[in-house]
């Protein structure tokens, strides 16, 4: 994909940067929607009087359609101009939470799930590459890390806020206060997004083509499985801190917030140093998720170790999000958002796989094992990294 500013009114000054932030606050809401259930998996579980790891196939499910559907939609919807298609998916996502809202049954939920799974499944192949397009000249970096900022701020203000919302008025009313705010977001990008015509050179037939760089066939393999540990430990993370840790819900709240914080200051640190230290950046992002998970029911012993430890895990996670999706990019400069889709559907193989490892680790032994679980998945994804993904990006051996 070109990536281009679209027009040269927008290069400079912070008229320039406003399509760039509008379309940050979406990724708030999107991640903030994706990732809500984690933080209310024990409320949804009681009111439906279902185990937590039955409730978590809400995590695995939505995942799993957003990577079966992200390729074969981008694909269909590959010549739609980007406004117009970024408008059409945020109405569905607003329409599907307000669905969640009135759910009177888990099997209504899960449905309106899978809503917002389509309309994530287009979202995430384009956000990035549309907002590198549309950013003032020569601020790509900075345009994806403010994009990630959206994701980090979800986490440092969107699932606490929701999570707050669901245990003082119920978790429904979270998933109606999501499909408000969508709609506020969805007004302020109809304002401020500029008009981009859709790359359309890429085809089904050329696929092969786009995907035969060693490089990017290194991310894809090292993404499905690392971001698999991930959510292995990630997604049960609420019960684990309960549970095993012992901590109260608001130092739960608390702790999920300072995770996405740390976010937010690693997308600074990304935009300011990631050109210069790249390799340091990808080496440390899946090596630090593997030490974080295998350290999680060790460091659980006070609430002191456990926020250090989650500050080095949000760290990681959030230079991972950053230089894979930054790679992609400088690695398929044409067709970046079909390789960007490829990549969110392997993405979100990992995140309902992981769901659902998580799952039978719970059910199976108990939550205090979702670390070394999640762990030793991600020390194949490391070993990977160091021998597989750093030569194919830097020559080096």
């Amino acid at each position: 994909m070109d990536t281009t500013p679209v027009n040269d009114n927008m290069k400079t000054g912070i008229k320039g940067w406003l399509p760039v932030i509008g379309l940050a606050f979406s990724t708030f809401i999107f991640n903030t929607s994706e990732f809500i259930p984690i933080g209310l998996l024990s409320d949804i579980a009681a009111d439906f009087s279902i185990t937590e790891s039955n409730a978590g196939m809400l995590i695995t499910v939505y995942a799993w359609v957003v990577a079966l559907a992200s390729l074969p939609l981008m694909l269909t919807f590959a010549k739609t101009e980007n406004k117009r298609l970024m408008l059409g998916i945020t109405a569905l996502f607003i329409v599907s939470q307000v669905l969640s809202g009135i759910s009177k049954d888990f099997y209504m939920l899960m449905i309106s799930r899978i809503g917002v799974a389509c309309a994530h499944a287009i979202f995430w192949s384009i956000v990035t590459p549309y907002a590198v397009r549309i950013a003032p000249e020569g601020k790509k970096s900075a345009a994806l890390s403010i994009i990630v900022c959206g994701s980090s701020i979800a986490m440092i203000v969107g699932m606490p806020i929701g999570r707050t919302i669901g245990l003082l008025m119920g978790w429904r009313a979270t998933f109606l206060v999501i499909g408000a705010a969508a709609a506020v977001i969805f007004l302020f990008l109809a304002f401020l997004l500029p008009k981009a015509p859709s790359d359309s050179s890429i085809s089904l037939r050329k696929l092969p083509a786009l995907i035969k760089s060693p490089a990017l066939l290194s991310i894809y393999l090292i993404t499905v499985i690392a971001i698999t540990g991930h959510f292995t430990a990630y997604s049960y993370i609420e019960p684990f801190l309960a549970q095993t840790a012992g901590l109260s819900e608001t130092w739960i709240t608390l702790i999920l917030t300072i995770f996405g914080f740390v976010g937010l200051v690693g997308s600074f640190l990304f935009a300011k140093c990631y050109d210069a230290h790249r390799k340091l950046f990808i080496v440390f992002a899946v090596c630090g998720l593997c030490v974080s998970m295998l350290m999680l029911q060790v460091m659980s012993f006070s609430l002191a170790s456990v926020i250090l430890l989650c500050v080095f895990w949000g760290t990681a996670i959030n230079f991972y999000n950053l230089a894979f999706q930054s790679e992609i990019i400088r690695n398929a400069p044409q067709g970046s958002a079909v390789a960007m889709s490829i990549y969110s559907g392997i993405y979100n193989m990992g995140i309902g796989s992981g769901a659902l490892v998580g799952g039978y680790v719970c059910s199976g032994l108990e939550v205090g094992f979702i670390g070394y679980a999640g762990g030793a998945i991600a020390v194949i994804a490391s070993v990977l990294c160091i021998r597989k993904l750093v030569p194919a990006l830097f020559g080096t051996r």
